[in-house]
């Protein structure tokens, strides 16, 4: 049996910087037990919110609003947030911060940005108003508490959107999974060495 490739989103140039600070942070890294355990607690949570996300989504056969995409726009990406401020506080030392404004930089001030701006423009020319209603009503990444569309009143095709372990196959969200682990293993034989 032989590995899955790896998708060829995973090998964009505009992840370059991602992968060139994962062996900065390990080198940079001072983890200490009670940070480590908050951060990958944060990883564990966002690793979740990407695994249920993935098992809901259903791509462009109809507007995705089961599971968390009930509650945000952009589980997905609310996840990996979740996953870097893990990563960045499990660090600790000259890392975390460093991490941290990076991470957040790059996040808020580019990838999240242009990614909206694509993927709404897409999702309204496929969808109209119903995707502008959705919009207006789920937040992006922040959920308030209450879904949409509220209860009692999904869509019939919601019913049948259910999580999938397939759709979450499907997604490559395994390798989102390895790679945390692998970080967060990393991480903790860092702290153990001392």
């Amino acid at each position: 049996m032989h590995a899955p490739p790896i998708p060829r989103r995973f090998l964009d140039w505009r992840w370059l910087p991602a992968y060139l600070a994962v062996p900065v942070l390990l080198v940079l890294a001072r983890p200490r037990p009670a940070a480590l355990a908050a951060g990958v607690a944060l990883m564990a949570l966002g690793t979740l919110l990407r695994v249920w996300s993935a098992g809901h989504l259903v791509k462009t056969r109809q507007l995705t609003r089961s599971g968390p995409y009930a509650y945000l726009r952009h589980p997905l990406y609310a996840g990996t947030l979740l996953i870097g401020t893990g990563f960045a506080l499990a660090a600790g030392g000259p890392a975390a911060p460093l991490v941290a404004v990076v991470l957040l930089g790059l996040f808020f001030g580019y990838y999240l940005p242009c990614k909206e701006r694509i993927e709404s423009a897409r999702l309204e020319r496929r969808y109209g108003d119903e995707y502008r209603r959705y919009r207006r009503s789920v937040p992006a990444l922040l959920p308030l508490g209450r879904r949409w569309p509220p209860r009692g009143a999904a869509a019939a095709d919601e019913a049948s959107a259910r999580w999938s372990a397939r759709r979450f196959r499907a997604s490559s969200e395994g390798l989102t999974l390895l790679f945390v682990a692998l970080g967060a293993l990393a991480l903790g034989a860092r702290a153990a060495a001392g």
